[in-house]
């Protein structure tokens, strides 16, 4: 099976055809099509990396934005009357990953 190690946002992922990957927040709109960074490809056994992959891409149509469940930053420095509270909630995009080439 071939899989593609591609990075986004910062962040790598593993990826095969037909999978679905949760990336950070990417500005397409649902049903376009995104062409993704390959860094490595491998496929039974066989691993390329860098120069030898030769341009390969690995395309994704976006299915859908959302974002993750809101987390609670709390600050706080004892004994000096110091205290935030906020929150955050992370945004992003699930990926269907159509090929890998």
């Amino acid at each position: 099976m071939a899989y593609a190690i591609i990075k986004t946002g910062g962040k790598q992922f593993r990826v095969a055809e037909g999978a679905t990957v949760r990336v950070p927040s990417i500005n397409k709109k649902v049903g376009e099509s995104v062409a993704l960074d390959v860094l490595l490809l491998g496929k039974d056994g066989d691993t390329k990396v860098g120069s030898t992959l030769g341009g390969a891409t690995v395309t994704a149509s976006v299915t859908g934005h959302e974002r993750a469940p809101k987390i609670t930053v709390f600050k706080k420095k004892r004994r000096k009357h110091y205290k935030r509270t906020r929150g955050h909630r992370q945004g992003y995009t699930t990926l269907k990953v159509d090929s890998i080439g």
